[in-house]
């Protein structure tokens, strides 16, 4: 009876036993199915950046574009599920899986020449590539994994993985009993976890959704989720998972995940690229990737991949030969500072910007594809701008090797006319400090000073106010403002001042003083005003700090705003994403561009011509000692940090330089942030071709003036200059200081209302002339004796009869009438074909040599 009661409780044990693993098989296969069917890399956000296009006669080489290609992820193997190339001397041949044609592109002379469609033998003009992955990101943590196909792979790194972590990899069903008993056997004898009996399949599944606990809980799951991922996923796809998840390291502060990604980290070369000895550098990394860390242990590294290499050869997946050659292979791995992504500050704005803008909507399987604004090769101009201009703001600090502080900077470049970020730099080294100066607030500076103007030049549009121009005098001279009882006693760079400036000459010196005074006759709250509207914070306030930049910015911030003058007057947000696509390549968001109108084009323009002043004349000219000589404007700054803001027609660019504790950094703005902007556009050019002139609105006049007095020149001047005015504000009234001879009794200049502070509006005036004694003439001009003069765009000429002296401010776009002018030297004034301009005059494109004929 004892037997017969045994085995009915042996059953009973075995059917119990039977039943608990059912039901956990069932329970983990399960779950284990519901994590597969939302996606293992759900969480996992693609970044990607503008796609290139090569257009015929554009300057590039085979190689270069080679090398674009290879960042779209094409490599030179047909197997590459992607797409391949073939490179045969000059001549590119293209075969991507994503067209349906193969497509190839001649160079000759560093130039394309000739881009063909294939098999049509179309030509085209210009080819796109695809979008480039800049990385994958997790949503949720500070992982980051280049995505991988199976295709993708090298076959040899599937050997070494199989070969030192699961040799038996293709043969089990998820676990490896010989393994479980000879790693038990092992530890006994060694008295310590020396060998672990985890599969590659038990492995994948730990790391993705179990915790890295100990316990049998822990354990069973692993084992039940292992044997139902075998029943559903084909050894391709697990090992595609797992090559994806492996942990392989940190760098910065990121993990490292997938050999992707630690291709890049470690030799910054692509996975398809790898050598067998590379191959096995990152197959011994897995065991124990804190331990066997490339850049720390470099000896630690190479004996695990010769072991790697030794497993690979008792395998047979490599012959002897093959085995002592790698071995004889130095571990050749990339700088520790080289970041695998070329835009890493970037990147975590773009995943804080996704974090705002996707919080309901949900990823799908394959996660998200971010279509960023980022361009790729301005981003790699800027980051060797950065690099070749700081090492010139070491040498002029004479910064020690080590234990000096170290100087930051940020750069941020945009398209004005629509806000989209092109390059980001948010500092030295990534991998050092995360910390994005881009986002930094700091004093601006003069940088700001800009808005100062602005607010003063909108005063032509409106009512009842003081109307300033860029003609206006200010007083540079040491002064006191007094604002809510306190005195404020600003100075000048180096204690330097020039008594009467006008306005052009206060912004391009960035006279301090002046530009005080004039914030001062504007009003405060209307700087404040316009600096809020063109995108600043509500924290400045209406005080006489604020002229000079003293309420802190960041540069992105500045960016922004200086759209205002780059874009005719409309303010554009800056933004780093165009749109997110989900499963199925569904639209999930899509970028809205956010602008509103912060100034009319007019004063837009004169602001751009005041700018444009800077870099010819004032403190920004040394950008163009620097050798960038297309139309740009841009202002310096210097608060305790060195800034530089400019632009072209389709560029803007703004660059800090500073220290993270505040101190001073001891070099003006034009000494440590403009040669960096000056590198950063000549790259910019010479990648986009050179950029338009800026746009002329109508309603614009210019006119020949004195620049000492502000006022209409005339002969006696000894200096005369072309200044743009808006219709309606342009001066009336002679130079007084060089031409009492004309400004005498009867004309304007000898007029009380004269004295007014800023010009008058000038009117329309139907009158005849009125001729007064010998040596007097009313300056008003006569419409009804004389016909209407007409000069070349952008040029004063006047009536060109001998009993009148009448100034005819013209617009930039006359009509077709004749033609007059006045002509330098004593009293000359005769009617011309064509306008002859004074020899001392400069127009706002820079000097006319006296006898040179306007057309």
């Amino acid at each position: 009876m004892l037997w017969i009661s045994g085995g009915i409780a042996a059953f009973v044990l075995a059917a119990g036993s039977v039943g608990v693993f059912l039901y956990h098989q069932d329970r983990y296969g399960r779950i284990l199915e519901g994590e597969l069917r939302k996606g293992a890399f759900r969480d996992t956000a693609s970044i990607f950046v503008v796609p290139r296009t090569l257009e015929l006669g554009a300057s590039a080489s085979a190689a270069e574009a080679a090398d674009d290609l290879r960042r779209a992820g094409l490599t030179e193997s047909p197997q590459n599920p992607i797409g391949w190339f073939e490179i045969q001397g000059d001549t590119l041949v293209v075969h991507a899986t994503s067209r349906s044609e193969s497509t190839v592109l001649r160079f000759s002379e560093n130039k394309i020449v000739q881009i063909l469609v294939l098999p049509e033998n179309l030509t085209v003009t210009r080819f796109q590539l695809d979008a480039q992955l800049i990385t994958n990101v997790s949503m949720r943590n500070r992982e980051r994994r280049r995505m991988l196909r199976f295709g993708e792979m090298p076959k040899n790194l599937m050997d070494a993985v199989v070969s030192v972590e699961d040799k038996g990899f293709f043969r089990h069903r998820g676990f490896d009993p010989l393994r479980i008993v000879k790693a038990a056997y092992v530890n006994f004898r060694k008295g310590r976890a020396a060998e672990g009996a985890s599969t590659i399949t038990m492995q994948l599944v730990r790391s993705l959704w179990l915790k890295r606990d100990k316990s049998w809980n822990r354990k069973a799951a692993q084992f039940f989720m292992a044997l139902r991922m075998e029943r559903k996923l084909s050894k391709h796809q697990i090992f595609e998972y797992y090559s994806n998840e492996v942990y392989l390291g940190h760098h910065g502060t990121y993990d490292i995940h997938g050999f992707g990604e630690a291709a890049r980290v470690y030799f910054d070369k692509p996975i398809g690229t790898l050598t067998l000895s590379e191959v096995a550098t990152l197959a011994g990394v897995i065991q124990r990737p804190g331990y066997y860390n490339p850049f720390q242990f470099p000896r630690r590294v190479r004996e695990r991949r010769d072991r790697v290499l030794i497993l690979m050869r008792r395998n047979g997946y490599i012959t002897d030969r093959e085995l002592a050659l790698a071995k004889a292979e130095a571990v050749k791995l990339a700088p520790s500072a080289v970041e695998s992504v070329e835009a890493p500050y970037f990147v975590d704005l773009v995943k804080a910007e996704l974090g705002n803008h996707l919080v309901d909507v949900s990823p799908g399987t394959e996660g998200f594809r971010v279509y960023s604004t980022l361009d790729a090769r301005l981003q790699h101009a800027a980051l060797e701008a950065v690099r070749i201009g700081m090492l010139g703001v070491d040498r002029q600090l004479r910064r020690p090797a080590a234990g000096a502080p170290t100087p930051q900077v940020a750069l941020v470049a945009l398209d004005p006319r629509t806000g989209s970020i092109k390059a980001l730099v948010g500092g030295r080294d990534y991998s050092a400090s995360q910390l994005n100066h881009a986002l930094a607030k700091r004093q601006p500076g003069s940088v700001f000073k800009p808005f100062v103007y602005a607010a003063a030049l909108r005063t032509a549009e409106q009512k009842d106010v003081e109307i300033f121009t860029p003609a206006t005098l200010l007083d540079d001279a040491p002064a006191t403002f007094w604002f809510a009882q306190q005195p404020y006693q600003p100075s000048n760079f180096k204690q330097q001042f020039r008594g009467e400036v006008t306005l052009r000459q206060a912004l391009s010196k960035s006279l301090n003083v002046a530009t005080v005074q004039l914030a001062e006759r504007v009003g405060y709250g209307s700087v404040v005003n316009m600096a809020r509207n063109s995108g600043f914070s509500q924290n400045i306030q209406p005080t006489p700090a604020v002229a000079l930049g003293a309420y802190e910015s960041t540069p992105l911030e500045i960016a922004g705003a200086y759209t205002v003058f780059a874009n005719r007057g409309v303010y554009v947000q800056p933004h780093l994403v165009s749109h997110v696509r989900g499963d199925g390549g569904a639209e999930v968001y899509s970028h809205r561009p956010v602008t509103h109108r912060a100034l009319t084009p007019q004063v837009a323009y004169l602001m751009v011509s005041l700018l444009e002043e800077v870099l010819r004349s004032g403190t920004g000219a040394g950008v163009r000692a620097r050798g960038f000589t297309v139309p740009a404007a841009g202002k310096t700054g210097t608060s305790r940090d060195g800034w530089f803001a400019g632009f072209t027609s389709d560029l803007l660019c703004v660059v800090w330089v500073g220290f993270d504790d505040h101190r001073d950094l001891n070099l003006e703005g034009a000494k440590s942030a403009l040669p960096i902007w000056a590198e950063f556009m000549n790259r910019a050019v010479a990648l986009m071709g050179p950029p338009k002139s800026f746009e002329l609105p109508s309603g614009i006049l210019t006119a020949q003036v004195d620049p000492v007095s502000g006022q209409l020149a005339v002969p006696e001047c000894p200096a005369v200059r072309s200044e743009v005015f808006i219709a309606g504000t342009e001066p009336v009234e002679f130079c007084g200081r060089h031409g009492n001879r004309i400004a005498g009794e009867g004309a304007i200049a000898s007029r009380p209302e004269a004295k007014q502070r800023g010009p008058r509006r000038a009117q329309a005036s139907d009158e005849p002339c009125e001729t007064g004694r010998s040596g007097g003439r009313d300056a008003r001009r006569d419409t009804a004796t004389h016909p209407r003069s007409v000069t070349a765009p952008g040029r004063l000429t006047v009536c060109g009869q001998s009993c009148c002296l009448a100034p005819l401010v013209q617009p930039l776009f006359p009509s077709s009438e004749s033609v007059g002018t006045a002509e330098s030297g004593v009293g000359a004034i005769r009617a011309v074909d064509k306008v002859v301009v004074p020899s001392n005059s400069s127009d706002v494109n820079g000097p006319t040599r006296r006898g040179e004929t306007c057309e």
